[in-house]
């Protein structure tokens, strides 16, 4: 059977960081878990390819076997609310 592959996107901060060792703590050995500093970039792109098919709007988040958990979508900055909340006024 294939493992299941555990997809962290992060920026490599500290929040970030407490999320990576929860994952890797929780990960069994039918998981598979890779890391993707999107602050650091990868050689091939993949990170930001990966991050932009899946939906990333905020770090850290989680992808398992190829789909963003529920957990870490519409996380990301929300211009509308920043407008009504002063920004720019």
């Amino acid at each position: 059977m294939a493992k299941r592959l555990v997809e962290v996107f992060t920026s490599g901060c500290y929040l970030c960081e407490v999320v990576v060792k929860q994952v890797k703590d929780l990960a069994c050995d039918k998981c598979e878990v890779v890391l993707y500093d999107l602050n650091k970039g990868c050689d091939t792109n993949e990170c930001e390819t990966k991050a932009k098919h899946y939906g990333v709007k905020s770090v850290p988040s989680v992808a398992i076997n190829g789909k963003l958990v529920d957990c870490c979508k519409n996380n990301g900055i929300d211009i509308e609310s920043l407008k009504e909340a002063g920004l720019g006024q």
